[in-house]
């Protein structure tokens, strides 16, 4: 099994998405957009979250090669940008707790 890093970078998407996700991580926020996109509800931790995002990813994509009606190219983008900010949020280790010295 691949981990969440190898994953991520092994999607190719066209070059429009990715600049579109790129361009939005930088206004990502966790609490506002993580919710809007998996649902209402807790905030999973990151590392759950990336695969969430992943399974989901993979479902708009499938929607999106075979030419299907309900797919949206806002949505897709949406999910891409979330999963750039929390693996970049996973990434940086921010969300690790440390023991006070």
């Amino acid at each position: 099994m691949q981990d969440v890093f190898s994953r991520v970078s092994l999607l190719r998407r066209p070059r429009i998405l990715s600049r579109a996700a790129r361009l939005g991580a930088r206004n990502y926020s966790r609490k506002r957009d993580l919710r809007r996109i998996l649902g209402y509800g807790e905030v999973p931790r990151p590392a759950a979250a990336v695969m969430r995002l992943l399974e989901l990813e993979e479902t708009l994509n499938t929607a999106r090669k075979t030419g299907e009606a309900g797919y949206s190219m806002i949505r897709h983008v949406d999910v891409l940008i979330a999963l750039a900010g929390e693996t970049g949020f996973l990434r940086s280790g921010a969300h690790t707790k440390t023991a006070a010295p």
